[in-house]
């Protein structure tokens, strides 16, 4: 099973020279939804396939989950024939995707002007660290340098006892590849509507930094500002899961529905009518005390008290779950999220896709595939003769199997 030809992406071909997670894990929504992704890899192969725990040494497990559903070839775009023959095959692509940096693949001369030439429709995304009009523009980026340079490493250090963290999860590479992604397809929807291909940009850096600044540009909207660039809130020491008397407790009350009911829960104690609780704006303002009074609060009983308490009064809240709990999560298991599937790689968990579609599906392909898995069949598709390919494979340009499926 593929996934190809499933779902809303059905019909469009992407031709795909990212690695690492940025630009797969856009590609894997890709697939995912229907799309045809040729993973264009060098001889050396995705960094992420050596990653372990995994079946073979060439394929690990995040790197079969974010590849799952596309086709690989190797081709080394260094050499003349290699490139000639991905420019050949980007005449039938509808989208170029890649993640190196502007010069790089400047260098390869595989730039949008050569694309385009190519094929005037193709829609070409560059998936890069840092914007090519700035200053750093050729400076090396991966999740944990966007992550110190946009400002979420300082956003949790306020939570951390003023010590830098990274955030645990690697979100600078998969907010840009979700920004890719929908980039892509808001410009495959306008090609539908004009017959013309463009050129996108998706630098990790201004992507993250536009996601923290949702909150936390707050005062600093305004100009001269009204405050500084941080949603108080948010980065209050008392933000925090809070402890019960037998373990711990996500809550967010958060309106003022919710704090009318939970003072009505409580049995609107004294300190309920303290007018700091009065609004969004005096417990914005206050938001230090109002947190700490609920943490004081929370401790006097059990989380399953809690919770049952908080549901009664629709109060959101929850206990904190492991990712381990995860696998087990019963909603989970009622929604069918975790698909299981027997593989060449054995049986495999992974995680359904999020959303669904009435009319059109997506589905979830096969793991990620063996490094030049199909470099025959995509060329022979792409209307390479046998002797063509042959040559291609005697120069080097081009790979075969080296690991069988």
């Amino acid at each position: 099973m593929s996934g190809r030809g499933e779902g809303p992406l059905a019909g469009v071909r992407v031709l795909d020279l990212t690695s690492v997670l940025m630009g797969p894990y856009a590609t894997q929504i890709f697939a995912d939804l229907g799309a045809d992704v040729i993973k264009v890899e060098s001889p050396q192969g995705d960094t992420t396939r050596f990653i372990p725990p995994g079946p073979d040494a060439s394929r690990g497990a995040m790197f079969l989950n974010v590849n799952r559903g596309k086709r690989s070839i190797v081709m080394d775009l260094k050499q003349p024939e290699g490139r000639a023959a991905l420019l050949r095959m980007a005449r039938n692509a509808d989208v170029f995707i890649h993640s190196m940096r502007s010069s790089a693949i400047g260098r390869l001369g595989l730039d949008y002007a050569a694309l385009q030439e190519a094929n005037p429709r193709i829609i070409y995304a560059n998936l890069y660290g840092f914007s090519r009009n700035g200053p750093y523009r050729d400076y090396p980026a991966y999740d944990d340098i966007v992550q110190a340079a946009s400002g979420i490493v300082d956003l949790q250090a306020r939570l951390s006892d003023g010590k830098p963290t990274y955030a645990a999860t690697v979100i600078a590479d998969k907010v840009a590849g979700l920004t890719g992604a929908y980039s892509v397809m808001a410009a495959l929807y306008a090609r539908e509507k004009t017959g013309v291909g463009q050129e996108i940009e998706v630098p990790m850096f201004e992507t993250l930094v536009s996601f923290a600044m949702v909150e936390h540009l707050c005062g600093s909207l305004f100009v001269p500002p009204q405050g500084p660039p941080e949603y108080p809130r948010a980065t209050s020491e008392a933000r925090r899961p809070y402890r019960t008397a037998d373990g711990y407790i996500g809550v967010m009350i958060y309106n003022d529905r919710h704090w009318r009911a939970f003072f009505d829960a409580l049995g609107n104690p004294d300190w309920s009518r303290d007018p700091i609780y009065a609004s969004m704006r005096s417990r914005t303002e206050n938001i230090g005390s109002v947190l700490a009074k609920v943490a004081e609060v929370i401790e006097t009983r059990t989380t399953d008290e809690w919770v049952s308490l908080f549901r009664e009064a629709h109060i959101p809240a929850t206990p904190i779950a492991s990712l381990t709990d995860l696998l087990h999560d019963p909603h989970l298991v009622a929604t069918g999220f975790w698909q299981e599937r027997e593989t060449p790689c054995g049986t495999l968990r992974f995680p359904g896709i999020p959303t669904s579609f009435s009319a059109t599906p997506g589905a979830i392909g096969d793991p990620g595939p063996a490094l030049a898995g199909e470099s025959e069949a995509i060329l022979s598709e792409a209307g390479f003769t046998t002797d063509e390919i042959a040559s291609l494979v005697a120069s080097g340009a081009v790979e075969r199997t080296e690991v069988e499926a």
